[in-house]
This record gives C-alpha cells, structure tokens and sequence, in this order.
C-alpha cells in the first residue's frame, strides 16, 4: 500500500531532479522511492555490522569454569 507524504525542498533541486528522472525515464516518485528503499537497507545493513562486533567481542569473554547442566539451569 502506498502511502502520500508531503515533503518540501528547494524549487530548483525538485526541477533538477524531475529533469534527471526524465531522462532515465523514470519519475521522481520512483526515484524517491527507489532512495528510501537503499536508506533503510543501509540502516538495516549497519545494525547488522554493529551486532556482528558485539557478537565477536562477547564471544571472546570467559567464564572462568564450565557449569553443570543443573547451574545452567537456574534462576
């Protein structure tokens, strides 16, 4: 489902950028769309990194024993 939002930018950035979406024959819509997609893939794609760092950094720590399945267990 799309959604409309209103978004405001300077007049002749907003001409620019139909103008290069014509060209490609593609609108501005698309394009937006196309630049939220990639936006928030990024974001995605860096918590991805930054989980993998803390994964790598935690699985580096010590217990400093083993424990019984029964220690394991509790609460």
């Amino acid at each position: 489902m799309l959604r409309n939002i209103t978004l405001s930018a300077d007049e002749q950035l907003i001409e620019a950028a139909r103008k290069k979406a014509t060209s490609t024959q593609s609108t501005l819509n698309v394009e937006f769309r196309k630049w939220l997609a990639n936006y928030t893939q990024a974001q995605d794609d860096n918590a991805v990194s930054r989980l993998r760092d803390v994964m790598q950094q935690l699985s580096h720590g010590d217990a400093g024993r083993s424990f019984s399945r029964d220690e394991l267990n509790q609460h």
